[in-house]
């Protein structure tokens, strides 16, 4: 039988597994401020994550590709300065120490302001993709600078999702929208996704080779959002996208204030 501890957490991968069923995004937003929420120190609560992510959404992967959803050469892109920023930011946070006082109040706040990004990423998403299919110099940017920039996004992200564990969803997606304007919707979702996967599982291997995940608390939220999962993307046709939005860009701006002020 499960602890009362346990259940808790079961039920916040369940709730979690359902708003990313419904949205697509949230996964790292909600589930690491929860963690923390719940006591769990923030470099545990952010490896943890980080490899939650990257087994939610490894199955998001398969079912992308059997679509023809994703674009490789985009992915390989993100991952040559994503992948790399992410071994560096981790080599840097443990030669300050992850116990320190220093580098959890860097996660925290980092982690806040990458709350707010991703709120107004968000809540802006169709503003900015109509700016990114524009007269604007990011659709007349040749094939070079779009592999620079391509690369430079994977970079931030990189060190954004090492630290907080979150951004590579909503954060990296509104990038592609404004990078690639021509690219079906769904494509860019299933390419961000798909690069995701390797930055969570590097970050997240990285932080569990220095003692910051918890295994158990990992299984048992997988127990909770896996199904979760399932059952939110079979109502996400009946839940508008233009109620949905607002509301998970309002809970993020207000618990990444929280996290900030």
């Amino acid at each position: 039988m499960f602890a009362d501890f346990e259940l808790i957490y079961v039920f916040a991968g369940l709730a979690v597994g359902f708003i990313v069923g419904m949205t697509g995004v949230g996964g790292g937003s909600l589930m690491t401020p929860i963690l923390l929420h719940f006591g769990i120190p923030p470099t545990s609560a952010v490896g943890t994550d980080l490899l939650y992510a990257a087994i939610t959404k490894g199955g998001g992967v398969y079912v992308h590709q059997k679509k023809r959803n994703i674009d490789w050469r985009i992915t390989g892109w993100l991952a040559a300065g994503s992948v790399p920023a992410s071994f560096l930011t981790l080599g840097a946070m443990h030669a300050i120490g992850f116990d320190s006082e220093g580098v959890n109040k860097l996660i925290k706040t980092s982690l806040g302001f990458a709350l707010l990004f991703t709120a107004l990423a968000i809540a802006f998403k169709g503003h900015l993709k109509r700016f990114s299919g524009s007269e604007s110099w990011l659709s007349r940017m040749r094939n070079g600078q779009q592999i620079a920039a391509t690369i430079i996004v994977g970079l931030v992200l990189g060190v954004v999702v090492t630290i907080t564990s979150i951004g590579a969803g909503a954060i990296g997606t509104v990038a592609l929208f404004m990078l690639y304007p021509l690219m079906p919707t769904v494509r860019l979702i299933g390419t961000e996704i798909a690069h995701a996967v390797p930055l969570t599982l590097v970050a997240g291997l990285g932080h569990a080779g220095f003692g910051n995940v918890d295994w158990q608390l990992l299984v048992t939220l997988l127990l909770g959002s896996l199904p979760g999962i399932y059952f939110g993307s079979h109502m996400a046709h009946r839940v508008g996208d233009r109620w949905l939005r607002p509301v998970l860009a309002t809970m993020l701006a207000v618990v990444g204030t929280r996290l900030v002020f």
